[in-house]
């Protein structure tokens, strides 16, 4: 599959970039080189094969969430200007 000089110009003009002449052949030779390994990944048989985000099993970066600190609802609202019961007391702003 190849690539247009004209299909490199928009996509250049929708990043923003200003490209040279040199610089749209070295993207245009780039992006077919792409495109080519591409169709050599598409002729391939994937029947049966399970699709994975990794080669190989990969732990889980994230730990479980777990409360290491209990609010003290009067420490918090100590210093509020008015509060009823365990809630901050603000003025009504809605009619």
């Amino acid at each position: 599959m190849r690539i247009s000089r004209e299909e490199v110009q928009r996509m250049a003009l929708l990043a923003r970039l200003e490209l040279t002449a040199t610089e749209e052949t070295e993207l245009i030779e780039h992006f077919d080189k792409m495109l080519s390994y591409i169709e050599k990944l598409n002729q391939l048989d994937t029947d049966g094969v399970e699709p994975t985000a990794h080669a190989v099993a990969v732990p889980s970066p994230l730990r479980e969430d777990q409360v290491t600190n209990q609010a003290d609802t009067e420490a918090l609202l100590q210093n509020a200007p008015a509060r009823e019961a365990d809630f901050f007391k603000v003025p009504k702003i809605i009619e």
